[in-house]
């Protein structure tokens, strides 16, 4: 049963290819599995993937729901076969470029549309595109939480960087988590994590914190061949182990901020 609090968390990243979706899904399957009614909610508008992670092909999408062909509450849809409420998808269309760039009365009218139906979960997940367009920006600034994937390559790292810098420049953003993904071992998260963090308080004012890591792992990559959850097909996989550690943290955070989210909009309206 959901309680008066909903934790919003903006998952993004500076690149793709960081395995950023798979991260979200898998928090998802986590945190719904411990009883947290949970909306996943694909926010790359225009190049939508989920549906794909998942093997299922939505009748309605978010485009409708901004467009006023269907109500929110119609294209929302219970993963792998559940009771609707506990662990949902809220798809977005794939193939229309003109969404990636959400202006400011297409973003006020999806949250008025949108917020009734967050306020039903316990966690909204906002898998958000890669890199710093407008749409990217604006759901990010709407979140409670900002949590940034990366990986341990350079283009990862300055990537990542440039998307805090953009979003502490634009809109004055200076809280962020980190997931440093598929790593060899937890001397390379911490070295990469350092030069992350380095950089950003050096000429950001401010430190980013690191939320934890998931280990490289071939069970991965078969769970998407799959189209299901790494921890719905191989749960005692290392990565799984990984990302089950991760939702715990996020739940830690979730009880911290529980007053300050106690009788707000799930998502902020930026107006």
């Amino acid at each position: 049963m959901k309680d008066e609090t909903t934790l919003s968390v903006a998952v993004m990243s500076g690149k793709g290819g960081v395995g950023k979706s798979n991260i979200a899904l898998n928090l998802g399957y986590a945190l719904a599995q411990a009883g947290h009614p949970l909306l996943l909610m694909d926010c790359d508008l225009g190049l939508a993937n989920l549906d794909v992670l998942l093997g299922i092909a939505p009748e309605g999408n978010l485009q409708q729901v901004i467009m006023d062909e269907r109500a929110a509450s119609d294209i929302i849809y219970p993963i792998n076969g559940q009771e609707r409420g506990r662990f949902d998808i809220l798809p977005a269309a794939s193939g229309v470029p003109e969404l990636a760039e959400m202006n400011a009365d297409m973003r006020d009218l999806l949250l008025r549309r949108l917020e009734p139906e967050l306020q039903k979960y316990s966690i909204v997940l906002l898998d958000l595109g890669a890199g710093i367009n407008g749409t990217v920006r604006s759901f990010a600034a709407m979140a409670a939480v900002r949590l940034v994937v990366m990986t341990p390559e350079p283009t990862s790292l300055t990537d990542s960087y440039s998307l805090m810098k953009v979003l502490n420049a634009q809109l004055g953003i200076s809280d962020f988590l980190v997931v440093v993904n598929d790593v060899e071992s937890q001397d390379e998260v911490r070295a990469m994590f350092d030069r992350l963090s380095l950089a950003c308080e050096r000429f950001l004012g401010f430190t980013p914190v690191l939320l934890g890591s998931v280990c490289h792992d071939p069970a991965m990559p078969r769970a998407v061949c799959r189209q299901q959850p790494l921890l719905q097909t191989e749960p005692d996989a290392p990565a799984a182990q990984d990302i089950l550690r991760l939702s715990g943290e996020l739940l830690k955070i979730r009880g911290v901020m529980a007053d300050r989210l106690k009788g707000n909009p799930v998502l902020k309206n930026l107006a």
